[in-house]
């Protein structure tokens, strides 16, 4: 097996999930984190990916994973790549954040590593964890954007 002189860096999924609401306001899901770092935060469904998946397999897989909400990989639109050193405090992590919009608000609930999942409205939203309050405004300004 071959090794490499240089170390390498973790790659996370991220999901932004935008739906309306009854009143047709726009809402974000989040899950409350269940292990550390950043434990009884909110931030984005997510995590890392397999070895064996692409970055949009691994978007997809977690979503479900957390939140128990399955979606189509063509449902995912790709926001950026976030590469800050300091983003995780456990190693060198880089995440490739995917927005997805539904028609309406999916019934989730909190799975695996997140104590819950829940759909807050754009502007009721609690403090996010790492630095997912940047993805957010990204993809926000993203999906602004296209609606023009």
């Amino acid at each position: 097996m071959y090794t490499y002189k240089y170390p390498h860096p973790a790659v996370t999924a991220d999901c932004i999930v935008i739906a309306p609401d009854e009143d047709r306001r726009p809402c974000l899901l989040l899950i409350e984190r269940k292990n550390d770092p950043c434990r009884g935060q909110w931030a984005f469904p997510g995590g890392f990916m397999n070895i064996d998946e692409t970055a949009e397999q691994a978007a997809k897989r977690e979503l479900e994973e957390e939140t128990g909400i399955c979606i189509d990989e063509s449902e995912l639109c790709q926001v950026g790549a976030y590469t800050a050193v300091d983003r995780d405090p456990r190693e060198r992590v880089i995440t490739i954040a995917y927005r997805a919009l539904l028609t309406r608000i999916a019934e989730a609930r909190g799975c695996d590593d997140a104590a819950r999942a829940q759909w807050f409205r754009l502007d009721q939203l609690p403090p996010l964890a790492f630095d997912h309050s940047k993805i957010l405004e990204d993809a926000l300004r993203q999906w602004n954007s296209e609606q023009k």
